[in-house]
């Protein structure tokens, strides 16, 4: 085997046990819709596909994504934003007929043995609102700046402790 050969191979190889990992699905309720945090770390310069599903009574719902085709009754439903290792998921008008197990899944492209996925059993009575847990979860930076605030405000006698 020519050398040059042998390195793309091992390359590739690399690349590819590298790839990308689910780290956390979460589910919480925004308003009246679902919301799901698929967090995930991505140690590949190639292109991720991805996918989440719900599962229901054994039958598997794509609801969004690019790798199958979003079934037509959650189109108009859904709507993904998508941040640096993070995708976001809303599913509006969320009822407990969209109870079930929620799926992220990530692939290398071109890779199909390449694939990390994470479920999260979602029950409307048991969802948290988002509201309650997106403060601490996603930006610690606000305490910071209510502490220093706290301390140049007593500084300035303008609070006492």
């Amino acid at each position: 085997m020519h050398p040059a050969i042998g390195i793309a191979l091992l390359l590739t190889v690399l690349q590819v046990s590298r790839g990308q990992k689910v780290t956390s699905l979460t589910a919480c309720l925004a308003d009246q819709s679902l919301r799901l945090d698929c967090r995930y770390e991505n140690t590949t310069n190639m292109p991720i596909q991805y996918e989440f599903s719900l599962t229901r009574e054994t039958k598997k719902h794509v609801l969004f994504g690019t790798v199958g085709v979003p079934e037509h009754t959650y189109r108009s439903r859904t709507n993904l934003t998508s941040k640096y290792n993070l995708k976001v998921l809303y599913l509006s008008a969320f009822t407990t007929k969209d109870e079930g197990v929620y799926t992220c899944e990530l692939r290398v492209s071109g890779q199909p043995s390449s694939v990390s996925s994470q479920n999260v059993s979602v029950l409307r009575d048991k969802l948290v609102k988002c509201d309650g847990i997106s403060l601490l979860a996603q930006n610690t930076s606000w305490l910071l700046l209510l502490l220093l605030s706290l301390s140049l405000l007593q500084a300035t006698d303008f609070i006492s402790l």
